[in-house]
C-alpha cells in the first residue's frame, strides 16, 4: 500500500507512542484523524505538528468504555477526511491493580472494553465503510509479555490475549482487502508517572540489547507492515530480545 494520501484514524493518537504513529503517518503523507480520550491539549498539539507535513488533520474524543462513543469515530472521519483506508488500534487501559483475588466485574468490563471491544468494534466499522475495491490495513498495537502467562494483571492479560488471537481471526475474516498486523511491544516508555532512568535499569536487567526502545521505532514497524502487501495476521515483536 502506497500511504500517501491516504486517510488513517489512530486511537489514543495525541500522545506517548500513539503521537508518534500521527506524525509519522502524516510525514509518509496520510491525511489523519486522531482520537483523544481526555489528552485534549496534548492532541491539539499532535495535530497541528502532524498539519506541519501538509496533511488535513482532524481531532474527535471518545470514551473508549461507551459502545455508542466508539460507533461515533468511523464516521466522523469519514465526514471530515474521506473514507478510511488505515486504523490503527493504539488506545489501551494498563490499571495499576487488576489481580485475580480483587478483579470485580465493573473492572472486567472497563479492561474489557477498552482494550478488546473497541478495537473490534471500529474495526468491524472500518471494513464496513471501506469503499467497494478499495484496500487498507489494520495494525494492533499490543504487549509483547502476552503470549507468558503470569499471575500479575490477571484481566488486562486476559484482554490483550483475546486481541492477540482477534488479530489473527480478523488477517482471515478481511482478507484479501483489508490487511490486519499487530506489534507487540516490550520496554518502549516507562509507565506513566515513572521517570526514564526507571525503564534504563529495567531494560539493563531484562533486555538482552541493554537499552530501551522507543516510540518512533514502533512508529516504523507499523508503517512496514502497513506499505508491505503480502503481510497478513503477523505479530512484529518490538522488545530487544526480552520475551524470547
Amino acid at each position: 500500500m502506497h500511504l500517501r494520501g491516504k486517510v488513517a484514524l489512530v486511537t489514543g493518537g495525541g500522545v506517548r507512542v500513539g503521537r508518534s504513529l500521527v506524525l509519522a503517518l502524516a510525514e509518509a503523507g496520510c491525511h489523519v484523524m486522531i482520537h483523544y480520550g481526555q489528552s485534549a491539549g496534548p492532541a491539539e498539539e499532535t495535530r497541528q505538528a502532524a498539519a506541519e507535513f501538509g496533511v488535513r488533520t482532524g481531532l474527535i474524543s471518545a470514551d473508549l468504555r461507551d459502545a455508542a462513543a466508539v460507533a461515533t469515530l468511523i464516521p466522523a472521519a469519514v465526514e471530515a477526511l474521506g473514507p478510511v483506508e488505515i486504523l490503527i488500534n493504539n488506545a489501551g487501559i494498563f490499571p495499576e491493580e487488576d489481580a485475580f483475588a480483587r478483579t470485580d466485574a465493573a473492572l472486567w468490563d472497563q479492561i474489557f472494553a477498552v482494550n478488546a471491544r473497541a478495537p473490534f468494534l471500529l474495526s468491524q466499522a472500518f471494513a464496513a465503510q471501506l469503499p467497494e475495491g478499495g484496500r487498507g490495513g489494520i495494525v494492533n498495537l499490543n504487549d509483547a509479555r502476552i503470549p507468558r502467562p503470569a499471575g500479575d494483571h490477571f484481566v488486562y492479560r486476559l484482554a490483550k490475549r483475546a486481541l492477540w488471537d482477534m488479530t489473527q481471526i480478523m488477517a482471515l475474516e478481511l482478507a484479501p482487502r483489508i490487511t490486519v498486523n499487530q506489534v507487540a511491544l516490550g520496554a518502549i516508555l516507562p509507565p506513566p508517572g515513572q521517570p526514564q532512568s526507571y525503564l534504563d535499569q529495567l531494560a539493563e536487567d531484562r533486555v538482552p540489547l541493554r537499552r530501551p526502545g522507543s516510540p518512533d521505532i514502533v512508529a516504523a514497524n507499523v508503517l512496514h507492515l502497513l506499505v508491505q502487501d503480502f503481510l497478513t495476521g503477523v505479530t512484529v515483536t518490538i522488545d530487544g530480545g526480552e520475551f524470547i
